[in-house]
């Protein structure tokens, strides 16, 4: 015949799976979270979703904005024969009060020609807040010939309550892009670069 369970047994049989459940719902959490960054990544390598995969680079072989030696097109491949119209959007998302717009709409450039355009974006809130801009290019054809020299969305951006910024972007549509793509949209899209909980704990 067994006996029953004693009652500190239960408690100890009880303590350990509360922790185990706890356990797996932060391992959970963890890899939500992670799967963010990992899905950048693959888009940067494959180009999907017309994600960029522009990274820190610079000019010539000298840095710039501090990011590093860079593989801009020389002059000599700057294809003058035909024009690309890049037009450029941006979006915030929920949850990140700021306002965020391009300073130039359209550009028409000679594929090969290094461009530099602004955005302006703005902390409409009371607090300090960083966010963290994802670009995004259509067609999606188009995104691994779109190579950003120097960019925001290469670091995270904290703004100030009620402070604007206007942020830079050198990019470069390269030579090699389809001669049938005559026009590339170029769109940012801007994160809160910190949780809900983490937001009200700073807040405390």
């Amino acid at each position: 015949m067994d006996l029953p369970t004693s009652a500190p047994a239960q408690a100890v049989s009880h303590r350990r799976l509360i922790g185990k459940l706890l356990v797996g719902v932060a391992a959970a959490f963890a890899f939500g979270f992670a799967l963010v960054p990992l899905y950048d990544v693959l888009c940067a390598a494959t180009g999907f979703n017309g994600k960029t995969e522009g990274g820190p680079k610079g000019v010539g072989g000298f840095s710039l904005g501090g990011f590093g030696p860079g593989t801009a097109e020389p002059p000599s491949r700057i294809d003058r024969s035909r024009t690309v119209t890049v037009e450029f959007t941006g979006t915030v998302m929920p949850g990140l009060p700021w306002d965020m717009r391009p300073l130039t709409f359209n550009l028409e450039i000679h594929p090969g020609e290094m461009q530099l355009v602004k955005y302006l974006v703005r902390n409409t809130s009371d607090r300090t807040i960083t966010g963290q801009a994802i670009p995004s290019v259509s067609p999606g054809q188009a995104a691994q010939h779109f190579d950003k020299i120097e960019c925001f969305c290469f670091s995270q951006q904290t703004l100030a309550p009620g402070e604007s910024r206007e942020m830079p972007l050198s990019f470069i549509v390269k030579p090699e892009i389809g001669k049938d793509i005559r026009h590339v949209t170029l769109s940012y899209s801007f994160f809160s670069a910190i949780s809900d909980k983490t937001a009200l704990n700073t807040r405390e």
